[in-house]
Formats: structure tokens, C-alpha cells, sequence
């Protein structure tokens, strides 16, 4: 997943972008936003969801549902 198209997907929902930056590993991004959810994108378009919001943020982008831990 290109990082600026899913930028662009979640903000036009009214989810805020609160913060972009270079993964710790330099291989991705790490987007936050104001629902609480975080993704990571790495360069080759590999999606990690999490946070309070995360559920959200998979339906917009329209990744396989996510697994609950129990």
C-alpha cells in the first residue's frame, strides 16, 4: 500500500493525521492518528494496524479484518 494514498483514504474519512515519520528501522513509515490509530507501512507496501482505532482504519483501507487476541 502506497503510504500517501492511504493517508489521503483515512483523512478524507475526518480521522487527523497527528504524526508521520521514518520507522525506527528506516525500512517504512509510521503514521498516527487522532482515533488512536497507528499504522506502519514499510517500503514494500507491507500494512501493520494497531491502536484504539485500528478496527477503523481496516475497514477505510479495506485490509483483511484483523485477529483478536483472546
Amino acid at each position: 500500500m502506497d503510504v500517501d494514498k492511504a493517508i489521503a483514504v483515512v483523512t478524507a474519512s475526518g480521522i487527523e493525521l497527528t504524526d508521520r515519520r521514518r520507522t525506527d528501522r528506516g525500512d517504512g513509515w509510521s503514521l498516527s492518528f487522532s482515533n488512536g490509530a497507528e499504522l506502519e507501512i514499510d517500503d514494500a507496501g507491507n500494512v501493520k494496524v494497531s491502536g484504539k482505532g485500528a478496527e477503523t482504519v481496516t475497514g477505510l483501507l479495506d485490509l483483511p479484518a484483523m485477529r483478536k487476541h483472546t
